[in-house]
């Protein structure tokens, strides 16, 4: 990848994709194409092909994709299968009929089975069944993944692949409803301290295992694969930490200052109980974490009380 060359972000007003095109312009990477939903429908193939048409991106980063917490997906397979499904089709195949040479395609570790291997290595992609919880998003995401790999092999592509871990700061979005497990704590701590709350409710036993990744630490990592000129077809980006969701919700009312109970509601879902991702792979090409659990949640936090003080919290 060049300073000169094109380069579109899809997804680039969403968490993951606004931290990529802040890693990019940092780096000096200023050509960047970007597009809102209301300018560009990622669902509607005519209107994607039109788009790589008129803009002839020299690389594409795929950041775009519906998401959301355990209970967003959980009632919501059908949606979250087709959507992303489409949105991974059209972006990736568009790219490919343009003549675009370089696309990085973002996933996350959700595409791994409910009890893969700990830590997970990327080998043990459709080893066994998903977790239920989160399967739609999760084939999508791998028919990504391998068109990716099929355009490489069969027509010498340069399409690859990061598989995230959970991840948080910022621009996360803090629906308590369908929001992924960290904001959504921020969120409801925060609510119970400014209202004096003498209880904050949190979903299921509190017992799984899970790694955290601050959404700066992606984006370094994306560079990092985009700048390679043989990156692995498929790679792990996480922190190789782990954390029970009990110990992180301890950690959440602790930084925020709030003095309320902690009450689980073990009636809800808990997922997967155990997903840590091995990061070997993208460690041994030379890539490392550099924000701790700990500092992330600090600025994750004060960005949250800024964007709460502002008006400008994403909901």
């Amino acid at each position: 990848m060049h300073k000169t060359d094109r380069i579109y972000v899809a997804g680039h007003r969403g968490m993951v994709g606004s931290a990529v095109v802040r890693a990019l312009n940092a780096a000096g990477y200023a050509n960047l194409v970007t597009r809102t939903h209301k300018e560009l429908n990622l669902l509607d193939p005519a209107a994607v092909r039109a788009f790589y048409a008129d803009e002839k991106p020299d690389v594409a980063v795929i950041c775009a994709a519906r998401v959301g917490g355990i209970g967003a997906n959980s009632s919501g397979n059908a949606t979250f299968l087709y959507e992303n499904a489409l949105i991974a089709m059209n972006t990736v195949m568009g790219a490919y009929e343009a003549g675009v040479k370089r696309l990085l395609f973002l996933g996350s570790t959700c595409i791994y089975p409910r009890m893969a291997p700990q830590p997970i290595p990327e080998s043990a992609l459709l080893t066994s069944p998903l977790e239920k919880t989160n399967e739609g998003y999760a084939l999508a995401k791998i028919a990504g993944l391998k068109l990716c790999e099929f355009l490489r092999r069969d027509k010498g592509v340069v399409y690859h692949s990061l598989m995230p871990t959970n991840l948080y700061g910022t621009g996360d979005n803090y629906d308590v409803v369908g929001g992924h497990v960290l904001p959504t704590m921020i969120r409801k701590f925060e609510t119970a301290r400014v209202k004096g709350d003498a209880t904050v409710p949190l979903w299921g036993t509190g017992t799984p295992l899970r790694e955290f990744l601050h959404v700066d630490d992606l984006a370094a990592a994306c560079l990092f694969v985009l700048e390679m000129e043989n990156p692995p077809d498929l790679v792990n980006v996480g922190s190789g930490v782990e954390i029970t969701i009990r110990e992180l919700a301890e950690k959440i009312k602790a930084a925020t200052g709030c003095p309320a109970a902690i009450s689980w509601d073990s009636t809800k879902p808990d997922g997967t109980p155990r997903k840590l991702c091995d990061t070997s792979l993208i460690r041994s090409l030379g890539w490392s974490p550099k924000i701790s659990l700990e500092d992330g949640l600090a600025r994750t936090i004060a960005e949250y009380r800024a964007s709460v003080a502002a008006g400008t919290v994403r909901l």
